[in-house]
Order: C-alpha cells, then structure tokens, then sequence
C-alpha cells in the first residue's frame, strides 16, 4: 500500500502546472485539495455536500496562504456546507419547516421541502437571516421570474413570508424584510381558467402514445380528473377490478373516494403488478416532474398549461357530456357545501362511474371526431 505524504509549503511550491487545470489531495483534510492551474497560479479549495447532498466548492485562499492556515480555514468551510449554522437563512428556514410543517402533519410537507431545494437554499448559502434585506428578496424574486414565471415567484414569496414570520414570533431582534406590494402577479390574475382545447387533447394524446409511467399518467388525470398527487402515488393494491379506491390522507378535507374506472382508463393502467400504477425510477414515486413535462412539450406543442388543467379540462368535459354538475364535483372529489353534504349520505359511487363513462366516451369523440357527413339522430 502507497503512504500518502505529508503536504507541506514546500511541496505545494513544487507541484508543477500541466496543460490542464488540476487539483492535488490534502492527505490530512478529506476534501481539501490545492488547485493548479495551467499558468502556474495555485489556491486551496474545499469540495463538500451540504444537507439536501448537493456537492458545492469553495476557493479557501490562494498562495502565500500556509497550508496549515488553508487547513484550518478549509475544516470550518466544510463544516458550514454539511452543517446550516443555525442562524443562516437555511438553518432558520429548515428549524421552520421541522418544527411547523413537519410537527403539524401538513399535507404540503414534501412539495414544500422540494421548493425549497429548488428555489431558495441557494440563493444565499451560509448567509444569517439577519442580514438578508428587501434588496436580497428583490433580487431573487426577480431571478425566479424570469426563469420560471411570475406564479412560481409569489410562491417563493409565500414560502418565505411564512419562515420570516415564524421567526419574527421568536425572535424579537429579527424584523422581516418584506413589504406589501411586493407580488408579481394580481391574485385575480393567479386565477386559472385554462381548459385544453379538442385540437390540444388531439395533440397531448399524441404526444402521449410513448407509454411510459409519466405519459400514460397525463392520460390516465385527463380521462378521470384527479389530482396529480392522487394518480402519481395509486397502487396496484387500491385496483379491484374495475374500481379504484382512492386512499383519504391525514388533514385531507375530501376526494372522490372509490371510482369506476371506464374501459378507456383501464387499458391506460396496463398490466397489473405489485407497487405504483405509473412508477418512476425504481419503482419509486416519478420525480422531476419539470423536466418531464419539458420533454411533452416539446412533442405536444402546446402552450402556458399546466399540469392542474387536466382537472379543469375533465369537468368541463363532462358538463359537456351532459353530466349533472353536482356529479361532476363529486368526481373531483370536491366538498360540497350546505344542507346537501350534511344530509345526503349516498355514496354515488355508480353515478360517478356512469359520469367517467360519458367523460371517457366524449375524449374518443374528440380523438376520432365523426365524418361530416355522418348525422346522428336522437333517441327519445
């Protein structure tokens, strides 16, 4: 076995440029490495994974600095990557999210965590909540929207309204930098009232002939009118036949509860097996879902919608086919209000399957639309 030797000053002076940049271990310090560039200029670096297991590196110093200096320095640089100093933004927000997303058992937990990985931990690495200002929010807001639009920008704003004011509750040196007006979209602008048209059902139902998990997901949302979550986490297990039993979360106000699944969505499923009706990566719940969608884009071609407006596009269809509206809003899963929800206790289970019958039934009209000289007559 090879001994790894000491790295000193002289013997970071000796390590020689080569035709591209390199960097040469710290036998001492797992992590820290002296960087050499072609043009001879040496500095020390650090390289670590921090909570969420993202890889960062961080330039420690450069030459005069003493290797033992650099060590010392590199050490607390890696500590303050794997560990969120407890009065950093991160350390602050992950505290919030432990102690009130999490201890409270909100059903947003993981969206919540997900957005946070995404959108807002980077933004200012290390930094103390204290020294974040209205400036900083501003600068980042404005980021966001312009890669991701202005809607996933208030939700950033949201996010961190509700870490500030948590905080402001608990520590009374701690001001929260946000200001009204600071939105980027009217909430009545926020509003969606988009529905696909049949031209776009034609052309997302092409666009879905893959039959992979995700493609066979849209389909399976489009013809039934539940919520991503619902279709994402299904099992094999909540099938019978041809009914699916849609399982009621802690917190959860209502859904469809069991639902008859019309031929069209049942061809959808597949072949039945053990664990998720559309799987992701080892066999696990699908992920990614930005780049999945991406990718439908593409071939779908379509445009500013959403993943939701399956959903919209589903109960408008199914007023179009003639379905009652309180049917409609049962399929949904939607709570209904008033008298009827406290007095009426019948589980319209073979209303809401003859509801997804005609749903089914106009969506093959749409794909297959009759000739123009074919007329249909009315029955009595």
């Amino acid at each position: 076995m090879t001994r790894r030797h000491r790295l000193t000053d002289d013997g970071v002076a000796k390590l020689k440029a080569k035709a591209k940049r390199y960097t040469h271990a710290d036998p001492e310090l797992p992590g820290h490495y002296v960087r050499v560039q072609p043009n001879g200029v040496k500095s020390f670096v650090v390289v670590a994974r921090d909570p969420r297991g993202k890889q960062h590196w961080r330039t420690v110093g450069a030459l005069p600095m003493k290797v033992d200096d650099a060590r010392e320095i590199g050490r607390k640089t890696i500590r303050s990557i794997r560990e969120a100093p407890p009065d950093s933004f991160e350390g602050v927000a992950r505290e919030w999210f432990k102690r009130h997303v999490v201890k409270k058992k909100l059903r947003s937990a993981f969206e919540v965590e997900r957005f946070m990985n995404q959108h807002l931990f980077d933004a200012w690495p290390g930094r103390d909540l204290s020294s974040i200002g209205r400036k900083d929010v501003t600068r980042l807001l404005d980021g966001i929207e312009d890669q991701h639009g202005a809607r996933t920008a208030d939700e950033a704003l949201s996010t961190l309204r509700r870490i500030f004011n948590w905080q402001e509750k608990r520590d009374e040196n701690f001001t929260s930098p946000l200001a009204r007006g600071m939105r980027r979209q009217n909430p009545k602008e926020q509003e969606r009232k988009r529905i696909l048209t049949d031209d776009e059902i034609r052309a997302l139902w092409d666009a879905t002939s893959s039959g992979t998990s995700y493609a066979r997901m849209v389909r399976f949302a489009l013809l039934t009118g539940q919520r991503r979550e619902k279709v994402a986490t299904m099992d094999w297990s909540d099938v019978d036949g041809n009914a699916w039993s849609i399982r009621t979360e802690k917190r959860e106000k209502g859904n469809a509860g069991e639902l008859i699944l019309p031929d069209t969505a049942l061809e959808v499923l597949g072949e039945r097996c053990e664990g998720l009706v559309f799987p992701g990566r080892g066999g696990k719940k699908i992920s990614g879902w930005s780049k999945h969608k991406a990718m439908l884009d593409k071939r779908a071609k379509i445009e500013n919608w959403v993943f939701h407006d399956l959903r919209r596009t589903a109960r408008s269809l199914m007023s179009r086919a003639g379905v009652r509206p309180d049917i409609s809003e049962r399929v949904l899963g939607h709570t209904l209000e008033g008298v009827e929800r406290v007095y009426d206790r019948h589980d319209f289970v073979s209303e809401k399957g003859d509801a997804l019958e005609k749903l089914a039934g106009l969506i093959g009209l749409i794909l297959n639309p009759p000739q123009d000289n074919v007329t249909y007559l009315k029955t009595s």
